[in-house]
């Protein structure tokens, strides 16, 4: 892959990311320890994904 498609990849994983994070702040908050669980492992696959671009 070349590499301005990998850093225009690498750069909507990372807003995905920084959303997902702040999407777990609120969930926290609210106490939704479900809701929790679930944004931590949206979180954690795109972590992923972002680290095998690199």
């Amino acid at each position: 892959m070349n590499a301005p498609i990998q850093q225009s990849q690498a750069d909507i994983l990372n807003r995905l990311y920084s959303m997902k994070q702040k999407q777990l702040e609120q969930a926290v908050q609210q106490g939704n320890r479900l809701r929790c669980q679930v944004l931590e492992a949206e979180a954690d696959a795109i972590f992923s994904a972002l680290k095998s671009l690199r």
